[in-house]
């Protein structure tokens, strides 16, 4: 299966929201009052897809953390 495009996590100041945005969608997956509520959707629908997770943050939008739900290509050294 094909890895579909990736989340994003972000704050919409014009609605006060959370968006769980997924890459390529023009419009969000779901909007969630609180961000532990939009990551917990975003990591659902970032598990089914197999694409990664990016947690913006509030105040400037910066990416604050990222977890990959995909088949890595290599496992990680230990």
């Amino acid at each position: 299966m094909p890895k579909k495009g990736d989340v994003h996590i972000v704050y919409r100041r014009d609605d006060e929201r959370w968006a769980v945005q997924v890459e390529g969608q023009s419009r969000a997956s779901g909007l969630r009052g609180t961000q532990r509520e939009a990551i917990d959707l975003g990591r659902q629908i970032a598990e089914r897809n197999r694409s990664e997770l990016l947690i913006h943050r509030r105040n400037d939008g910066r990416i604050r953390q990222r977890d990959s739900h995909g088949h890595d290509p290599s496992p990680p050294r230990g």
